[in-house]
């Protein structure tokens, strides 16, 4: 994919550090980190493959599957369809380093996908679990475990894929669903019914598809991948062994259809819609139990299931929720075990369909404190109760009022739900369809789809929030992109809308789009200084970890640095950014700061964690520094302790020298007159 042209405050020219390289080979170095640049920001996407077993990657030994430990990755890299040699080649030869992320994914190359139609690469890495599980053996600690490694990765990745087991993939999807708080992120379940190593099987379509959409779509809920189609993971099912189309949602259609397109339904995609940072709750109560009537049951059975230790119970009840309303034994048991606080959910034993108490007989156990269920799967019922339950925060009636509740899209609340498209749904779109002549209601959604993003972002641009409210309504995507690949949040963050941004995170805007040139929200909001919207989405849960690279970081510090650019400095700080961060000649802020004999650059800094005694790979400190620009006016500003303190070397600098070399001889950071908006016309 061709690269996007640099801003015209990359292209300027304008002037170097005195005793600095020559201009060529300052150029030929500025290329090359941003060659760097456009690898990570605009090509790629980093996923994180969970393997924590299932017969996707299990060998056959005497006859049997078993699983097969450090196979799977060998495997993968010989499939030309989940790996591209040659890419992963180039970036060998290119030193790509995945920086800042835990030692074991800088220490281990990823597996890389083909170049997609969209113009990008998704890079993996394969984290195996040792044991490998057969999902029969899964239980709540396993689910604590997934959970506590997506959330330590979190920030390193654009999306996360698990390989798991069928047999219980249901049930770990519908955790995960709950386990996850402000999830932002794509969260993919998959796996296979017969092992990727046989000639013919399903896993190599499944690990691709999910990786395919881990990596290009920002739908951020835990969902499961399976046969050409991704499922909500809270409203899906096993439905059968023996057929490559194992799981279904009857009662809610795929979020995604893989066909010769991919076709993304996101009017049905879940959004948390807060503004809250993601988090992970591991712990889930194991008293929970799924008691399935059936006629003639008895009551010393009902009675012995519902004694202690037992606290959540999900009620597998006939057709609408209805149980024999002649069994007053049976309903005394259930009413008794709800007044000690046992929380008893009412599922239909019907794969379709959900609960209503529409007869006699569903009424009887809404009056013995039996909560219906709604169409919530027993999967999804059954961690809903583990969850809540393990909250000891909440109260017996507010875990009542929860399990009504729609948390992550486990249940269709009656009544609500975004108005349709028709011809008749919305005058403008009426208008609009008769001077077009369009009849479908597909071709409404073409022109709805072609539309709204513009006026939305138009909207956004104006702060008119009333505008994206009727839009919203009208079923406008809050990740809706325009021609140049920016969401309404970008334009919201870039024209400083502080009020605009809070409206569109609390309507379920992501945090983690990108736009053609790889920047997300939060880089446009360090560009213009809005520091309340860099301070919300922080909050919010955004960071630099994955979109810029640390070598741009220090670029962006050293270039405000040298021009006393204090909201520059305070902006990149307040969205995360190390105060040490060196640019790519291994020289700090503060070192350019001093050398440039800015006091007010020097106080913020050392206000804001910057250490002093960091060497440039001259062995050069903050106080060296100072000494030979002759600014002793900022020794008192550095550290006390400075002169007399041990200096030790930036991170990434090379070895010191015993004497620091004189300034005529001394190399200047690199990429502050460059990379700068003073010496600019228009900045980057």
């Amino acid at each position: 994919m061709a690269a996007t042209p640099p801003d015209e405050a990359e292209r300027k020219e304008d002037g170097l550090y005195n005793g600095s390289p020559s201009v060529t080979s300052l150029q030929r170095e500025i290329s090359l980190e941003r060659k760097a640049s456009e690898y990570t920001q605009i090509s790629e996407a980093k996923v994180l493959v969970v393997f924590t077993g299932g017969t996707i990657g299990m060998k056959a030994h005497g006859g049997v599957y078993v699983p097969e430990k450090n196979y799977l990755e060998k495997t993968l890299m010989e499939m030309p369809m989940l790996h591209d040699k040659a890419y992963a080649e180039q970036l060998k030869e290119d030193n790509f380093q995945f920086e800042n992320a835990p030692d074991f994914f800088q220490e281990n190359a990823p597996l890389v996908l083909p170049l997609s139609k969209y113009g990008k690469h998704v890079l993996y890495w394969i984290l195996e679990y040792d044991p490998i599980l057969d999902s029969c053996n899964m239980n709540m600690d396993d689910w604590g475990q997934i959970a506590a490694d997506i959330e330590k990765n979190y920030q390193y990745f654009d999306g996360f894929v698990i390989l798991h087991g069928t047999d219980t993939m249901a049930y770990t999807a519908s955790a995960l669903s709950f386990m996850f708080e402000h999830l932002g992120k794509p969260v993919i379940l998959t796996g296979s019914q017969v092992p990727i190593y046989e000639m013919r099987n399903d896993g190599r379509d499944n690990l691709l598809g999910a990786l395919l959409i881990a990596g290009h779509f920002v739908i951020p809920e835990v969902t499961l991948y399976f046969n050409n189609k991704l499922y909500r993971g809270n409203r899906v099912t096993k439905v059968a062994n023996q057929s490559f189309q194992a799981f279904d949602s009857p009662n809610l259609p795929p979020l995604v259809t893989m066909e010769v397109e991919i076709h993304v339904e996101w009017d049905a995609v879940f959004r948390c819609n807060t503004i809250e940072r993601f988090r992970v709750q591991t712990d889930m109560d194991p008293n929970i139990g799924l008691l399935r009537l059936f006629p003639g049951m008895s009551l010393q059975t009902v009675e012995h299931f519902l004694s202690p230790p037992m606290e959540g119970v999900v009620l597998q009840t006939y057709g609408t929720g209805n149980a024999p309303d002649g069994r007053h034994d049976l309903l005394q048991a259930f009413k008794d075990a709800s007044d000690r606080g046992i929380l008893i959910v009412n599922c239909t034993q019907c794969p379709k369909g959900g609960v209503d108490c529409y007869y006699a007989t569903g009424k009887v156990l809404l009056d013995a404190g039996v909560i219906p269920g709604a169409d919530m799967t027993v999967e999804a019922a059954l961690a809903k109760l583990s969850y809540l339950l393990a909250k000891k925060d909440v109260t017996a009636q507010e875990r009542r009022e929860l399990l009504s509740e729609n948390l992550r899209g486990e249940l269709t609340m009656v009544g609500v739900g975004k108005e349709s498209i028709s011809l008749t749904s919305n005058k403008f779109l009426r208008h609009l369809a008769r001077a077009l002549q369009l009849g479908s209601a597909e071709e409404m959604h073409a022109v709805r789809d072609a539309l709204f993003p513009a006026l939305m972002c138009a909207a956004a641009k104006n702060g008119d929030n009333s505008t994206l409210q009727a839009l919203i309504q009208q079923g406008g995507n809050m990740d809706a992109k325009d021609y140049d690949g920016r969401t309404p949040l970008h334009i919201a963050c870039s024209h400083g809308h502080a009020d605009t941004v809070e409206f569109l995170l609390k309507n379920g805007a992501s945090v983690y789009q990108r736009d053609a040139a790889g920047h997300t929200c939060l880089r446009d909001a360090i560009k213009f200084r809005n520091f309340p919207i860099i301070k919300l989405l922080v909050k919010t849960g955004a960071n630099l970890s994955n979109h810029i690279t640390p070598i741009r970081i220090g670029i962006e510090l050293c270039s405000a640095a040298a021009h006393n650019d204090i909201d520059g400095l305070r902006s990149w700080i307040l969205a995360g950014a190390d105060p040490n961060q060196p640019d790519y000649s291994s020289r700090t802020a503060l070192h350019v700061a001093v050398g440039e004999g800015h006091v007010e650059a020097v106080k913020y800094l050392m206000d804001h964690g910057a250490i002093p005694t960091l060497q440039d790979p001259h062995g050069t400190t903050a106080v060296i520094e100072a000494r030979i620009r002759d600014h002793m006016d900022l020794i008192p500003l550095l550290d006390k302790d400075a002169c007399c303190t041990e200096p030790h070397p930036a991170k990434g600098a090379a070895p010191a020298k015993e004497e620091p070399v004189s300034p005529s001889k001394r190399r200047f950071s690199l990429g502050a007159k460059f990379f700068s908006k003073k010496n600019t016309e228009s900045g980057d």
